[in-house]
């Protein structure tokens, strides 16, 4: 009886079409996802500010006391120790309980970050509250791919990230309006862009009280009543919306298993070489990832160009953000999704490099762009992909695991871009960049299996 249940809960999932219920549990995650956003870019928007007032500098040695390249540092040592040591909590205690807690953990230790008057103290606050961004990006992942049917799952995504990605242009504009020698209250125009991230982010928490837990997820864990009753609602509302009556669940071949997940699991010969290329993968595509966000205003000071002016182009090019994933929403599901994220590895590596290389200030802003689009892509399908990857019993630690190692690369990767940048300009920055994101589309292109338009308990086994 338990594992028929199990089974019918995951198969009535996937047979749904996509209604407005299903639309309104993914905008409440994204809005969540929209703080964590707002954290995660916030690194290049009050970077300048921190600079100037003292309290941070940048130059050729990255390792120096009070370099720039900390406080990037802190953002994903925060979110390492969140990953590596805290996403077991969600296959544990459920999505929807951690997911609160995690958003709770960031707002506290971000607004008391925003008050710290050294740079040791904004360091260690920034590394804290990143601990529960860490736990957070997790659970946005694993939610989405267990809500979602299989046919929507990549257009979910792109959904799910075209509203949180509006973050990057409002943390660019809050930035460039609040930008040195601008205070209101005694306060650093960068304080308040903190504490402006981490108020929003309790009125969000008080939203998604509504969010029910994960249908797979209490299944998984023997809760059937519950999630019958959610899915039971989710059938509704598609019979109403649709006038249709639904197919028949499909059941795929083992999906009728159940089982406590363990964490060795990723290593069994079924889940080892995943686990293995997407290690390899996380470790090289936030060099190119973060590699431009986290700094694109000091790349364009190093051209020459002001303060000012840098944080109006910055907030130029963040305004293109949310366009990658609205594009998706049309195509995610067209193609298959590995190469996807390949390819658009490839158009960071080319359009870097140009960037790089580039001196006319129209074209930078173009340029800038077209890599902002390619990494959007790049990061709504990986955030798909990976989670597809594993099954429900043990999703949240599997990618937990796999995704800490990219913000363990993040770590060392703004002392060296640092580095490259003092010394070598941006064009040696962006031949870094390209570097890593060659070794991303041979990883992902030549290793990683194909998911798009499947079952997540087929992919699984």
């Amino acid at each position: 009886m338990a594992t028929a249940s199990a089974v019918t809960i995951a198969a009535r999932i996937d047979r749904l079409p996509t209604t407005s219920f299903v639309r309104r549990l993914i905008i409440l995650i994204s809005l969540g996802g929209w703080f964590e956003f707002y954290d995660l870019f916030f690194t290049a928007a009050v970077g300048a500010g921190l600079v100037k007032s003292g309290l941070f500098k940048i130059g050729p040695n990255p390792l120096e006391t009070g370099s720039l390249a900390s406080f990037v540092a802190a953002l994903f040592t925060g979110l390492f120790i969140g990953t590596i040591a805290f996403s077991w909590l969600s296959d544990r205690f459920g999505r929807r309980s951690i997911f609160t807690f995690a958003l709770l953990w960031y707002s506290i230790g971000s607004f008391i970050l925003a008050f710290q008057q050294t740079a040791a103290g904004v360091d260690l606050w920034r590394m804290i509250a990143c601990i529960g961004l860490g736990v957070e990006l997790v659970n946005v992942d694993t939610y989405v791919s267990e809500l979602v049917p299989k046919e929507r799952r990549g257009p979910a995504f792109a959904f799910n990230q075209a509203i949180m990605y509006t973050a990057v242009p409002t943390i660019a504009l809050l930035a460039y309006l609040m930008a040195p020698p601008w205070t209101f209250l005694g306060l650093e125009g960068w304080r308040w862009v903190v504490i402006i991230g981490s108020l929003g982010a309790v009125v969000i928490w008080w939203i998604r009280l509504s969010l029910p837990e994960s249908p797979r997820w209490l299944a998984q864990h023997g809760h059937f009543e519950e999630a019958d009753r959610i899915v039971t609602g989710m059938e509704q509302v598609a019979i109403a919306e649709t006038g249709q009556p639904l197919p028949a669940p499909h059941l795929v071949e083992g999906e009728a298993e159940t089982k406590r997940g363990r964490w060795v699991e990723m290593w069994d010969d079924q889940y080892r070489g995943r686990t293995i290329m997407l290690v390899i993968y996380n470790l090289f595509q936030t060099i190119g990832y973060y590699g431009f966000q986290a700094w694109v205003p000091q790349f364009l000071i190093s051209k020459g160009i002001s303060v000012t002016t840098s944080l109006e182009y910055t907030f130029i090019i963040a305004c293109s953000n949310p366009l990658g994933p609205l594009i998706g929403i049309w195509f995610a599901d067209r193609f298959e999704r590995k190469w996807q994220i390949a390819w658009a590895a490839i158009g960071i590596a080319a359009f870097g490099l140009l960037f790089g290389f580039q001196s006319n200030e129209g074209l930078l802003i173009l340029f800038g762009i077209l890599i902002t689009l390619c990494a959007n892509w790049l990061s709504f399908s990986f955030h798909a992909y990976q989670a597809e990857l594993y099954p429900t019993r043990i999703r949240a630690q599997a990618v937990g695991f796999v995704y800490s190692w990219s913000r363990f690369s993040t770590i060392f990767s703004p002392f060296i871009i640092q580095w490259f940048l003092g010394n070598y300009g941006p064009p040696g920055v962006f031949g870094v960049i390209a570097t890593a994101m060659v070794i991303v589309f041979i990883v992902i292109g030549f290793f990683g299996p194909n998911v798009t338009r499947l079952r997540l308990e087929a992919i699984a086994t």
